[in-house]
């Protein structure tokens, strides 16, 4: 019965924690995105999961990602990392468990008769004759080498973990196995942004260059027609000089974009850790822009709780929580069990018989009585780092508030200064044509059509600027959100904060 009681009260205690308890601060956040003159008014439906091929429907945009998430070497470094993070998490659960060694043994004595056949001659030298001399033979054929044979199996230094102390560092370790897996996850979600976003930015290139292509083309054909004016005495020699800065000025942006351009293939090879097709590239922003998806209206602001970013962070408060425990449950005295199984023999066929078989247990406890203060500091240190980490993850919330409210500040804008820009750039082609068709009649100066040219370039410019920045917002708007289902971890990762309230145990 006594057996029982103390059984029970152990595992009792085992079960024991010191550690705070794990709860979710509120948001600091409003609980809807602001709404105005530059804001969408938004619903309060929760967004559904979102996934990366709904968004980039471009199909080569969708290959140039996949080859990314295949290639990257952040991504390698980001599963390596997952994967150092998983062994320490196994680590720190197998001190857990009992550590069973066992060992076999062979030792080896060698001596002079004196020394070993003493111990081993049974002669007693009454005899006559050559009799007495038996305890001498006996000496003699005892020494030389005696072996003695030993094998043994037991448990060393098992910690009863009555306050969970070790429970709590296991819980620290596998917190922190979590929170790099979000972070490997929030990597790849940064991916494949920057992979839309690069595509999109070569695609803007692309038509600004086609843009000074075809300004360096009109200019040179204001060039030639104004010079053949002023050898005919007709124009004055400024109208072929302010046609020629015009002309150097688009020729200089061809460059400059040609440069661009090959900077764009760079940095897309780079983020896709390899080679890339020429194929997959696009034409121009014109074409690109329409091929990124909006996200859908209605979001409500708790599933910034999914972004991989603040994930990680819940789970970095949550292992700082338990390194509180750790530390408290420091103060109190260790208990350790020790117990030791084996035979011991001088003859290898009589090692395991009954006589050879030795048992050893103990138990040892021990507490530290003076530290000058270290055990209790290290409390505090733990509750400080736990507080650190609380604030982290409040600011981790409101940014990513900030990046949504940004992204939809611009979207409730967007759409009408684009369509202000096309208008804009439509009545600068428009202008343009007629000034050229004045001059050329001799009705209008010079001066008019090389203004008009000026502004029809400046015009497409910042249109192919505002065609990119209303796709990049999409692209923006997707990566601020993290809803991506298909970027989760699946397979002995966390899932979603607030989609199960659970998460996997790592296996080991």
């Amino acid at each position: 019965m006594k057996r029982a009681l103390t059984l029970l009260t152990t595992v009792a205690l085992a079960g024991c924690s010191m550690a705070p308890k794990d709860v979710r601060p509120a948001a600091p956040v409003p609980p809807s995105w602001p709404v105005g003159d530059s804001y969408l008014r938004t619903s309060e439906a929760t967004l559904p999961a979102l996934s990366w091929r709904e968004v980039f429907r471009d199909a080569r945009l969708q290959t140039l990602i996949e080859q990314a998430l295949a290639n990257n070497r952040d991504l390698r470094v980001a599963a390596a990392n997952i994967a150092a993070a998983r062994a320490q998490y196994q680590i720190q659960r197998g001190a857990q468990l009992p550590q069973v060694d066992a060992s076999l043994g062979i030792t080896e004595r060698r001596g002079n008769a004196n020394t070993i056949g003493n111990g081993l001659g049974t002669g007693t030298g009454t005899g006559t004759g050559n009799t007495g001399n038996t305890g001498n033979t006996g000496g003699n054929v005892g020494g030389g080498v005696r072996t003695n044979y030993s094998t043994q199996a037991g448990i060393t230094g098992f910690e009863l973990d009555l306050l969970g102390r070790l429970a709590s560092l296991t819980r620290a370790e596998q917190n922190t196995y979590f929170a790099t897996e979000a972070g490997a996850r929030a990597t790849r979600l940064t991916l494949v942004g920057d992979i839309a976003t690069a595509w999109l930015t070569y695609a803007s290139d692309a038509s600004l260059l086609a843009v000074a292509q075809q300004t360096a083309k009109s200019a040179e054909d204001s060039v030639r027609l104004t010079r053949a004016r002023l050898e005919g005495g007709i124009a004055p020699r400024t109208d072929l000089r302010q046609a020629e800065q015009t002309l150097a000025t688009a020729q200089n942006d061809v460059a400059r974009q040609t440069s661009a351009l090959a900077q764009d293939v760079n940095a897309l090879r780079l983020l896709a850790g390899s080679e890339i097709d020429p194929a997959l590239l696009p034409a121009s922003i014109e074409q690109a822009a329409p091929t990124i998806a909006a996200v859908p209206a209605g979001l409500d602001s708790g599933i910034l709780l999914r972004r991989p970013d603040v994930v990680q962070a819940e789970y970095q408060l949550r292992a700082a929580n338990a390194q509180i425990g750790a530390a408290r449950a420091a103060l109190f005295p260790r208990i350790s069990l020790t117990s030791v199984l084996g035979f011991a023999s001088t003859a290898l066929s009589s090692l395991f018989d009954g006589d050879a078989f030795t048992w050893q247990a103990g138990g040892t406890g021990s507490y530290s009585i003076f530290r000058g203060g270290a055990g209790r500091a290290n409390v505090r240190l733990t509750e400080a780092q736990q507080q650190a980490q609380l604030a982290n993850y409040e600011r981790a919330i409101q940014a990513a508030f900030r990046d949504v409210a940004n992204a939809l500040a611009v979207r409730g804008t967007i759409d009408a200064q684009l369509r202000a820009t096309q208008l804009q750039a439509d009545a600068a082609a428009d202008t343009f044509r007629l000034s050229e068709a004045r001059y050329r009649g001799g009705i209008d100066t010079f001066l008019q059509s090389l203004v008009s040219q000026r502004s029809l370039y400046a015009a497409q410019q910042q249109l192919v600027t505002v065609q990119l920045t209303a796709a990049t917002n999409r692209v923006n708007l997707y990566r601020a959100l993290g809803g991506d289902s298909q970027l989760e971890v699946t397979r002995d990762g966390p899932q979603p904060v607030g989609a199960s309230g659970t998460a996997a145990t790592p296996g080991g």
